[in-house]
Formats: C-alpha cells, sequence, structure tokens
C-alpha cells in the first residue's frame, strides 16, 4: 500500500542509541522542516525538550521535539552498542516504514545504524539499511545515490555494485545490473529530482575506461554494447568514461547523475567534495528515503561534537523530493 501522505511531517528513525543518533535529532530541529523522531526517549541527550505524540499529524509547541515513543530494551551508553537493543533499532526502520507506506507520514530519513551491532544483536542478515529497505517494501529493485547539498555543479552517484570485496566486482557488474542501475536512477532524476530529461554519465570499470582495451575489455566487450542499446531507446548517456575526469566541475555540469562500477570509484569523490553535506538516497522504493551520509560516530558520542548538516541536509532533500512527488 502507497497511500497519499496525510502528514507533511518526515519521520526520522532513531538509528544505533549509542552512537551520535540521539544527539542529532534535537540539533536537527535547525533544519526546519517538519519531522518527528521515533525512537526511546531514554536515549536523547539529558535535558533535550520533546514532547511525545501519537501520529506524525499531532502538533508540538515551536522549539520542542516531536516523539513517535519506540520502547528499548535497555538504556543506551554512547560508544558501546547494547545487543538488547538491536531489535528495537530494527522494529523502528520497520515501523517508519509501515506508517509510510499507509500515507501517514511524507518521508522517511534514517540515522546511522550499526550493521554489525545488529548482526551480532539480532542476526540482522541484511549488508544495510537499503537493502532491509527494498526487503520491506516488498523486493523491488533499488540502488543507492549519494547526493551533495553544498556545491554547484552537485555530484550525485549512484554505484551499481555496492558492499562487496573489490575482487568480485567484475563480476557482479552484470549487463543487468549495470541497466538496473542507469533506469532506477534515470525515473528518479524525473520523479524525485524534478528533472524532465536526465543526463547520465557512465564510468568504466577500469583505468582510462579500458585505454583502448590495453586495460581491460570490460568497457568494449560489456559496457559500451549495452550502453548504446540504451542510446538507441532515447537516454541521454555518456560513457564509458574515464572516472578520474569526471568529477571536476566542468565536467559534473555536463550530467544529472553518474553511475560508477563500485562502491569507492562513487563514494570518494561526493566524498571528497562535500563530505559534510553529502546525503543517501534510495532510488526506486514506493516511498521516500534519505539519510546522512556518515556512520554511528562511536568515538565521538556522548561527547557533544555531533556535526547536524548532512541530517539536516538529508532531511531537507526528503522533503523537497516529496514535493516533487507530489
Amino acid at each position: 500500500m502507497t497511500g497519499r501522505a496525510t502528514s507533511g511531517r518526515i519521520l526520522l528513525t532513531c538509528g544505533e542509541p549509542a552512537g551520535i543518533g540521539p544527539e542529532l535529532a534535537p540539533l536537527a530541529l535547525a533544519s526546519g522542516v517538519e519531522f518527528a523522531w521515533i525512537g526511546d526517549p531514554r536515549h536523547l541527550p539529558p535535558g533535550t525538550g520533546f514532547q511525545e505524540i501519537s501520529a506524525p499529524s499531532d502538533p508540538v509547541p515551536e522549539g520542542l521535539l516531536p516523539v513517535l515513543p519506540h520502547e528499548f530494551a535497555a538504556a543506551a551508553t554512547p560508544g558501546r552498542p547494547d545487543p538488547a537493543n538491536a531489535k528495537g533499532v530494527i522494529a523502528v526502520i520497520a515501523r517508519a516504514v509501515e506508517m509510510v507506506m499507509h500515507g501517514e507520514a511524507a518521508a522517511i530519513t534514517t540515522l546511522p545504524i550499526s550493521k554489525q551491532a545488529l548482526k551480532e544483536g539480532a542476526g540482522f542478515a541484511f549488508p544495510g539499511h537499503t537493502e532491509y529497505l527494498a526487503d520491506l517494501a516488498g523486493g523491488v529493485p533499488v540502488a543507492m545515490m549519494l547526493a551533495s547539498t553544498t556545491i554547484d555543479p552537485p555530484c550525485r552517484v549512484v554505484p551499481a555494485t555496492i558492499h562487496i570485496p573489490l575482487s568480485q566486482v567484475p563480476a557482479a557488474l552484470s549487463d543487468q545490473a549495470l541497466e538496473q542501475a542507469i533506469r532506477i536512477t534515470h525515473s528518479a532524476l524525473i520523479r524525485d529530482f524534478g528533472i524532465p530529461d536526465p543526463r547520465l554519465a557512465v564510468a568504466g570499470l577500469n583505468p582510462h575506461a579500458g585505454e583502448g582495451g590495453t586495460m581491460g575489455r570490460d568497457e568494449i566487450d560489456r559496457i559500451r554494447p549495452l550502453l548504446d542499446r540504451l542510446r538507441a531507446e532515447g537516454l541521454d548517456i555518456a560513457g564509458p568514461l574515464p572516472a578520474d575526469t569526471m568529477f571536476h566541475a566542468a565536467a559534473r555540469a555536463r550530467h544529472d547523475a553518474a553511475i560508477c562500477a563500485y562502491h569507492d570509484q562513487a563514494l570518494i569523490p561526493i566524498k571528497t567534495l562535500d563530505f559534510a553535506g553529502g546525503v543517501n538516497v534510495t532510488l526506486g522504493l514506493p516511498f521516500i528515503r534519505t539519510s546522512p551520509d556518515h556512520g554511528t560516530a562511536f568515538d565521538i558520542a556522548g561527547r557533544g561534537r555531533a556535526d547536524p548538516t548532512s541530517t539536516i541536509a538529508a532531511l531537507r532533500m526528503a522533503r523537497d523530493m516529496a514535493a516533487t512527488r507530489g
């Protein structure tokens, strides 16, 4: 079910309670975005002004954090994840998906989880948020986009393969995987970013995009024929291109998103260009999901050093995407 949102609020899931997520929630009020945090109020920093609500649409006085309470098994110690809380973290994500799928909220922004903590505490079987959200949505095909928010021209990257060893990338970068990433990105740029005629750039797998076959033939034998077929359908695609020349300002101005062969090929440029302002977006879901582009930061949790820039950017992007979808 994908009902129309009856509340303009974004749902902000709590993430790992022992990380910086609880600190980021009240700081995110500076975003100016209407959102409700789902989690255990015990995990919020001492002195946080909040009001519990029963539905995302419930009114809350200005300056207070709206909280949809979700009881966890244990309190939280910053920097020390408790296996007892793993099931709670997973349940909050599932609860947020259920609410947004029933039209009770406009979108979801997820605070960082610890995949290791979830696996050890609850046998979490998914590589990360993206795969779990896709499963909750019915197993739909998805793609992970990292999008900048503070640079112009923007940097948007989509890795066609994600959390696998580099040695496995050539085999995993099948025609099907690459075509899926391209089509999902193309559709999402239209539906969620309001770009009517998306321009895509596709990176080669090998250095210099194979250098005419002298550094590998993947581009000649597999990638170029696929791109030619998609171009014949009318898609605006450049490539395969050398990845090392795709991300300077003039190159970014020529495309709306870059499809990359593997994780680091995509994430190194955006984290270099816009580390604090990068946003993780799951493309292809029947609902909108964004996330700050950083982890749990156990090393600084509870020390008052959490930077809300990426969380604020993720909330604003979720709001804007929801407005574009209508």
